[in-house]
């Protein structure tokens, strides 16, 4: 069934919800016409009180069940009739309070303008791919309205991909090569082609855009043969896939334990496989807690994989994305990316306010440390690279509970900023097109975390998709964001004219706008490294956290990646 879900969406008006009687309906409800059949959804209202068309849950791979769990998706095929796309679709199993259903492979789509007789728009279009660790989340729209983006006029495009064991599963031979989740994002980005021109866009000029692991995949995108020549732009907020994590060629330990958890076999792949086809989806989603290994660390489990040529059609990773970016070998399209000022304060709270926790952090870092911050574990190489970060960010001193900036530092840097910094450095000395570098420094009246000492009132600083808070409406956790909160509602204003223009142009300032503080925007590149300070006010700076992200450069050296030479870790 496509239609499970009904999430309100609340812009200042409310529209009524349609009844399943076409004839009945006494809203507008647009209709287009694709490739696939007609689809027929809702108009919502942008925070400006513009109309923003508005189509949910449309099906753009088969359900991936029964025979399709743990292979690569499948088109969706064509309807007759009217598609009904006025609700969500379930999003992909894992622990939420949210519908979930393993038949979840949905897309929405957002459009300032759709097609009307002669008027054929063609937008930019956006395609956002979240984050959350391939774990978690997806396209529900209390999660990533549109009200705010689409006060520009582009289309945006929002999806649920598979996640978790069920998404990246992978034993490095022909039963689980990996990265399904990744190939439903091609097979996503292959729908936007055929089909977004039906709704406004123009499939010539799609960014990819991605937060933390969807930030991560969008660099994956860059150097997959699958993804070329299906996007034109990218933005890579908050992480990337060419530091420190590792790029390994299979996981399949982790399936091995993971078919424990289950209560499954785990002498053979081939036993794995047939009795974790057997399991419910909610028995293998619900295990996903248990495969954590230090508190809620690592950040994610399932990885990325490079994957064996095992006869598989398709390989959406041949080699480590440094090795072939290094060699040229990915798509040179403009590059926007950037972090946040004090990205995974929450972590570092975590663990300094956790007795327990914080004595393994200070007592057993060699073994903790590779895995909060993602490096190779158990190698001379990875003690040796423990004792220096140790050294560096922590003086070699015992770390207390009042450690907090190192650690805020420690952890940011390693999940994140050193990433970040890599690829923009990487990027913009091997293309031909244009990188642009920013750091999201405002302080808002809400945020992702508040410290403990306020009651959980006063935000701690600008941590971990702060900056998504002004992008989309994320009704779920945050108020919406009127003129009478003059501040965040101008930093709604300025976030959404940067993405919006870097989605048109390729460059988020094409010429001097007094509301984004005139200022010119410079490309980053090797020798001057300039980035853009978002703040109140913007401020073009140069050479973010220099001497942080050189330690990190020192003990993840370029030359590891050589051109016969993979890196696992």
């Amino acid at each position: 069934m496509l239609n499970l879900v009904a999430f309100s969406i609340f812009v200042g008006l409310v529209l009524a919800r349609p009844d399943s009687n076409l004839a009945n309906r006494n809203a507008e409800h647009p209709i287009v016409t694709t490739p696939l059949g007609q689809i027929e959804g809702t108009i919502i209202a942008s925070r400006l009180g513009k109309p923003i068309n508005t189509f949910r849950g449309i099906r753009y791979a088969k359900a991936p069940i029964n025979e399709l769990r743990f292979q690569p998706s499948v088109p969706a095929q064509k309807w007759t009739g009217t598609l009904n796309a006025t609700i969500d679709g379930p999003l992909c199993p894992q622990p939420t309070d949210q519908p979930i259903s393993e038949d979840c492979l949905f897309v929405n789509v957002y459009s300032a303008k759709i097609p009307k007789g002669a008027e054929k728009p063609k937008l930019p279009v956006i395609v956002y791919i979240h984050g959350s660790g391939y774990k978690t989340v997806g396209a529900a729209s209390n999660w990533l309205g549109p009200q705010y983006l689409l006060d520009q006029e582009v289309v945006l495009v929002t999806f649920n991909y598979r996640i978790g064991t069920l998404g990246f599963l992978s034993t490095g031979d022909k039963e689980a090569p990996g990265n399904n989740g990744l190939k439903d994002q091609v097979l996503l980005l292959k729908w936007v082609k055929d089909n977004i021109a039906a709704f406004g866009g123009d499939p010539d000029m799609v960014t990819l855009m991605g937060y933390d692991f969807g930030a991560d995949a969008v660099t994956l995108h860059m150097v997959s043969q699958m993804s070329q020549g299906l996007f034109h732009r990218a933005i890579a907020m908050s992480g990337s896939g060419l530091g420190n994590w590792p790029v390994p060629s299979h996981q399949l330990d982790l399936a091995k334990k993971q078919a424990k958890l289950v209560q499954c076999p785990d002498d053979t792949v081939s036993n794995i496989m047939k009795c974790l086809r057997g399991k419910t989806y909610n028995e293998i989603s619900d295990a996903y807690p248990q495969l954590k290994e230090f508190s809620k660390e690592p950040f994610t489990v399932w990885l990325p994989v490079i994957e064996n040529d095992v006869g598989q059609k398709d390989r959406f990773l041949t080699a480590h994305p440094i090795q072939l970016i290094q060699n040229g070998q990915f798509a040179k399209v403009p590059f926007l990316t950037g972090v946040t000022t004090e990205e995974h304060a929450a972590r570092a709270f975590r663990i300094l306010n956790n007795e327990t926790l914080r004595k393994d952090w200070n007592e057993n870092f060699e073994k903790v440390a590779p895995i909060a911050l993602l490096y190779e574990r158990g190698t001379d190489n990875s003690k040796a690279t423990s004792k220096a970060l140790k050294t560096f960010y922590y003086n070699d001193k015992p770390i207390e509970k009042t450690s907090v900036a190192s650690t805020v530092q420690i952890l940011s840097d390693g999940i994140t900023g050193f990433s970040v910094n890599r690829a923009a450095k990487l990027i913009s000395e091997k293309s031909n097109q244009s990188v642009y570098y920013y750091r999201f420094n405002y302080g808002g009246r809400n945020s992702h975390f508040y410290t403990p000492q306020s009651n959980n009132t006063e935000p701690f600083g600008v941590v971990h998709n702060d900056d998504l808070m002004y992008l989309f409406f994320i009704e779920k956790l945050f108020p919406f964001f009127k003129d009478t909160t003059p501040n965040d509602a101008e930093m709604v204003f300025k976030m959404t004219k940067l993405w919006a223009n870097f989605a048109k142009t390729g460059n988020p300032i094409p010429e001097p706008h007094e509301k984004l503080d005139n200022v010119k925007w410079e490309p980053f590149n090797q020798k001057t490294q300039k980035y853009m300070d978002i703040a109140n006010k913007l401020v073009l700076n140069e050479k973010l956290n220099e001497k942080r992200y050189a330690e990190w450069e020192k003990l993840f050296p370029l030359t590891h990646y050589t051109k016969n030479k993979v890196a696992a870790g």
